[in-house]
């Protein structure tokens, strides 16, 4: 929304600007110039998506390593540079450095590397995340408790079915709160979740099927035992609750810091937009995450919820997720680097 800073200098009102995706994710897109110099983009008709060219390395992003083409955010997956959303977040993120600051919901240990890169092109960021966990420190009233970035009606007995399961025993499924799947990847999905035999809370929307109604599997109604499905949730109670063991997510960043602030690893299914970045970090910088095929089969879901709730592999991420959580929490606490880059930020940027 770079239109408010023109706005605000047209009216001599101070402005920062808040990045509201990962660090890497905007370092990405500040490479979509980069790409259409290099030839890359735009492709010459539509065969990229299957002949192997997204599986390209990419190797030259600053502090971004072992990326592919496909880990780029897919705005640029186009045959005409003119493309509306490519040229819009082409512009947005170059427009940001026109800011007179940034603000990151990261934290510095977390993406250091890229953040390294961006403030030595733009000394002038403050990552203050995960937001959450700094918000603790804000006295607790009514007002802020009423407070919420979801759009949708969130049903709270979930939390009391979860109470009900063994500790690391649940996946919670949720793929944000616009990501649209067809018919056929979410009965890949349902029947994955039920051959797994594990107990499941899935957020299923009304409107996550393009174009119809949902309607699942009879079989997914006959293990109410098992699996307990809602319309929308109040997804950090959900993740903080100690019987959820891994979470299966369209990586949207906001689902990203939230699971790390909770200590849950996770299972990847990217949709669109920086969704494909925040994907690969999570399954190879951060240690925690690993990656469902785009085009989903039940007996992948099936194989990567047994073994990250049951196998050696999903124990070292669950390991490694709770080591990213007190991280998280030592940056929010007084004098940790999230809560001075806070002080920072109001007494230099907004005078």
């Amino acid at each position: 929304m770079g239109f408010g800073r023109e706005a605000a200098k047209e009216l001599g009102i101070p402005e920062v600007q808040f990045w509201t995706a990962s660090a890497c994710g905007f370092m990405a897109y500040l490479q979509y110039r980069e790409l259409v110099k290099r030839g890359i983009v735009p492709f010459k008709d539509r065969s990229f998506m299957q002949d192997g060219t997204l599986d390209k390395p990419i190797d030259w992003i600053p502090g971004m390593k072992n990326m592919r083409l496909k880990d780029i955010p897919s705005f640029i997956r186009v045959t005409d540079v003119n493309d509306i959303m490519f040229d819009f977040l082409r512009s947005e993120a170059q427009n940001c450095l026109k800011s007179s600051a940034i603000i990151l919901n990261t934290f510095d240990e977390f993406e250091h590397e890229v953040l390294e890169e961006i403030s030595a092109m733009f000394p002038s960021i403050y990552t203050i995340g995960p937001l959450a966990l700094l918000g603790r420190h804000v006295p607790e009233n009514k007002l802020v408790k009423s407070l919420s970035s979801g759009l949708w009606k969130e049903d709270t007995k979930c939390l009391e079915w979860l109470d009900k399961q063994k500790p690391n025993s649940v996946v919670y499924v949720n793929y944000g709160c616009i990501t649209m799947m067809t018919d056929q990847h979410l009965n890949e999905f349902a029947w994955g979740l039920a051959n797994s035999k594990h107990h499941f809370l899935w957020i299923v929307r009304p409107d996550v099927v393009k174009g119809d109604s949902v309607v699942l599997p009879e079989e997914c109604f006959e293990i109410k035992d098992r699996g307990y499905i809602a319309s929308w949730c109040p997804q950090e109670q959900v993740l903080a609750h100690p019987s959820v063991g891994v979470f299966l997510t369209h990586c949207g960043w906001n689902s990203t810091i939230e699971t790390i602030s909770a200590g849950v690893p996770v299972i990847c299914w990217p949709f669109f937009a920086e969704q494909q970045t925040n994907c690969r970090f999570l399954c190879t910088n951060w240690g925690i995450g690993m990656e469902v095929n785009n085009d989903v089969k039940r007996d992948e879901i099936e194989v990567l919820v047994k073994e990250m709730l049951e196998g050696e592999k999903g124990m070292q991420m669950r390991q490694k997720a709770k080591e990213w959580k007190k991280k998280a929490i030592a940056a929010t606490d007084t004098g940790g680097s999230s809560y001075n880059n806070f002080e920072r930020l109001i007494k230099e940027a907004l005078p």
